[in-house]
């Protein structure tokens, strides 16, 4: 199998799972939501980007297929098409992928949380109770905070967003990325930058505490 080959099947085989993945659930949810609702889901939108995708791939792969001696020559030119499409769709074709395994991908309930609305680049929903608390995971969210102790400024990795829909409370727990010393605090997400304080209710944290170690465990 030539280098092109093995790039489009690759590429083939992860992309098309997501599409199944995503294209079945939207065909399972319609049903059961209003067209407002249902196109706030970030992977509506964005499932035309990965079609596209994937039509281009199936196209190179035929003309590979059937061109000959000739065509195979050209096989630099299909990767380069498709690698230049996928960097300009990235940050879309990354949050697809997230979004086939998020927990709102196939949920049709009166959902109370923020959902996509609230969903950073890059994240995704790993548990959910539907009644009072989600847990939303990321992959590159990181601040820079101020370290009370040293009046100096701290890296730190975000774990997880916790958002509590009884409450109207949201919840950041981040790891220091060169002590890793973990802390919880209460998030309030600004139109121009976020806000943070401290959770003084002992039965609060220990509860935030226990949710987040039971998608460690």
């Amino acid at each position: 199998m030539s280098k092109a080959d093995q790039f489009l099947k690759c590429e083939k085989d992860k992309y098309g799972k997501i599409f199944v993945a995503i294209n079945y659930a939207i065909d399972n949810i319609s049903p059961f939501l209003d067209k407002d609702i249902l196109n706030r889901r970030k992977y509506v939108s964005k499932i035309s980007t990965l079609k596209k995708y994937i039509d281009l791939i199936e196209a190179a792969q035929g003309e590979l297929d059937t061109g000959g001696f000739l065509n195979k020559l050209k096989s630099d030119k299909y990767i380069s098409l498709l690698e230049d499409y996928k960097n300009d769709n990235l940050e879309s074709l990354f949050q697809l992928e997230k979004c086939s395994t998020c927990q709102c991908l196939n949920c049709t309930s009166d959902c109370k949380f923020d959902s996509c609305l609230g969903c950073k680049s890059g994240s995704k929903i790993v548990n959910c109770d539907k009644k009072k608390i989600n847990i939303t995971r990321h992959d590159s969210f990181s601040l820079n905070l101020t370290n009370d102790k040293t009046g100096e400024s701290d890296r730190y990795t975000v774990l997880a967003v916790l958002q509590d829909v009884q409450l109207d409370r949201k919840y950041i727990i981040i790891e220091n990325t060169l002590s890793k010393e973990k802390f919880i605090l209460y998030y309030y997400p600004g139109i121009s930058e976020d806000s943070y304080g401290e959770i003084s209710d002992a039965e609060e944290f220990d509860f935030i505490v226990s949710t987040f170690q039971s998608i460690e465990e």
